[in-house]
């Protein structure tokens, strides 16, 4: 590794003190964790675009996952960072998303809109800090600070005040993982590496499952010139790639290339960033602007593909037709949980009963009913939703 590569030796810690392990380091054992979790295995039936039953081959939150995690090992391994903190980081980024993906969000953000709101990034790292249930003399995975700090991607100012306020000291006295968005620096270069494969893997993913979904075509994507760029060197590599019954395989392969170009300009413009900044240790990232990063014209061309994808996928009649109906299943169930709380699983019913019953502000009890509902899978919310309301919103299997 580089000298500004984040070293487990110096980790600023976790909060519980724990022995080292004798055949891992740090980082690589916050990734054994999370990959034992119970959030993590829940991934596999959590919406990316396309709900979990729509399709076997759509990508879910743990395919995603796992596909930024590749990326990010791939670039940090080039870059000579740590790649066991990318990892680890990659594959926890996405643990406190709600079912239906971003719908399920914005409902509940909208129903917890008077209790503190809700955001994902946010609950990634409250599943990692208290609702995972494995350890005996804590709550939590007991993570890394820069695993921690790594997750939390977002964080508005307000958050960021409550989440320090909280937050219990670190040995160092350097503040907890919400201090830098008081402070306005950056995370290490690891949690900024993956804040880019993030949105590699899924630009890439989105137009493959939006072609598989036929919501979207290979002619429309000649209107993106990142995409048709790649195309048309793949026509010109492979001729064969023409016919019509290639057509899946001039995607992967256009796809492909655009995946390794996408890798190799951010290594190159990562580091010639990294030259100039001539840093003496990690510490030296987070005071400066981010260096992880496209260079100019990798940058636009990604911007152009995101609209692209917005327009023509995510807000495509079919998706938002689906996604309105995600959101009331998520709506509904809040409303049902917030009355009647014992219809919830033991463990949170019995929370939420203890919480009202020791007078605490409702605000409290509302968080559990939200940690509840961002836990489940798309299935078991369709299917409690049946359940509770009576009829059937969305096709289950």
């Amino acid at each position: 590794m580089t000298r500004y590569a984040s070293d487990p030796i110096c980790s600023r810690g976790r909060h519980y003190p724990e022995a080292d392990a004798p055949t891992r380091n740090a980082y690589q054992r916050d990734r054994d964790r999370i990959v034992h979790s119970t959030a993590f295995r829940r991934l596999v039936y959590k919406t990316q675009v396309f709900l979990n039953h729509e399709g076997d081959l759509f990508r879910t939150r743990l395919t995603h996952s796992l596909e930024v995690a590749q990326l990010g090992r791939s670039i940090a391994r080039t870059l000579g960072l740590n790649e066991d903190l990318v990892e680890a980081i990659a594959l926890a980024h996405d643990l406190g998303h709600t079912p239906f993906g971003h719908a399920g969000q914005d409902a509940l953000n909208s129903c917890m809109a008077a209790y503190g709101g809700f955001e994902h990034n946010l609950q990634s790292l409250r599943v990692v800090d208290c609702l995972e249930e494995r350890y005996p003399t804590f709550d939590g995975l007991n993570l890394c600070f820069e695993t921690r700090e790594g997750i939390l991607k977002h964080c508005s100012l307000r958050n960021a005040e409550v989440l320090e306020r909280d937050e219990p000291a670190y040995p160092d006295g350097q503040g907890g993982v919400a201090r830098r968005f008081i402070t306005r620096t950056q995370p290490s270069l690891e949690a900024q590496l993956c804040n880019l494969a993030d949105e590699i893997a899924y630009n890439a993913h989105d137009i493959d499952d939006g072609v598989r979904s036929g919501l979207i075509t290979l002619e429309q994507l000649q209107a993106v010139p990142l995409f048709d760029a790649f195309r048309q060197q793949a026509l010109a590599a492979h001729a064969r790639l023409a016919e019509p019954n290639q057509s899946r395989r001039l995607l992967y392969e256009s796809i492909r290339l655009m995946l390794s170009a996408q890798v190799y300009d951010v290594i190159a413009s990562t580091q010639a960033a990294l030259d100039v900044a001539n840093l003496r240790c990690a510490d030296d990232a987070r005071t400066m602007p981010p260096l992880v990063l496209f260079g100019s014209e990798m940058r636009e061309g990604s911007r152009v593909l995101k609209t692209f994808l917005m327009q023509k996928l995510y807000r495509h009649p079919q998706v938002v037709d689906t996604m309105a109906q995600a959101k009331q299943v998520v709506r509904e169930l809040f409303d049902v949980y917030s009355v009647r709380p014992h219809e919830m699983q033991a463990g949170y019913a019995t929370q939420a009963a203890s919480l009202k019953s020791s007078g605490l502000p409702r605000d409290a009890c509302m968080r559990v009913v939200a940690d509840y509902i961002a836990g489940m899978t798309d299935r078991f919310a369709a299917r409690e939703h049946e359940r509770l309301i009576g009829g059937r919103l969305l096709k289950q299997p």
